[in-house]
């Protein structure tokens, strides 16, 4: 499967495209579901869950390094729920953006319900 990576302002509302083969190995057509992987401003996503617990100042300072060299190589998950953007993994990575003063992240975003919401605050 390939991916796409899409830069749009963070106002506009993403679809998800992806393209697919089929078993016989013949394209397949467009896919509205499944993640997206998107450029988001730093400063649209939430981290509620930042504060429980601190990073490995170490991973922190080797993601920098490797940022600045090549660049980020694996997309944060995002949960997208009512337009708003929400992180719970890739803490190190974020972290490193932000002491980088990068002003977006490549995330792999997800659509969620206030249910899926919920659930990961739990």
């Amino acid at each position: 499967m390939a991916n796409l990576v899409l830069r749009l302002p963070y106002n506009l509302r993403p679809i998800s495209v992806s393209a697919a083969a089929s078993s016989n190995g013949s394209p397949g057509g467009l896919q509205s579901k499944g993640p997206l992987i998107l450029e988001l401003p730093m400063d649209k996503i939430r981290r509620p869950l930042m504060r429980t617990r601190s990073n490995d100042p170490q991973k922190v300072k080797e993601l920098m390094d490797s940022i600045s060299e090549i660049g980020l190589q694996v997309p944060i998950d995002v949960l997208e729920v009512d337009g708003e953007y929400y992180g719970f993994s890739g803490c190190h990575r974020y972290e490193a953006h932000q002491r980088l003063g990068l002003p977006t992240i490549r995330c792999k975003v997800r659509r969620g319900t206030k249910e899926t919401l919920r659930h990961h605050l739990r």
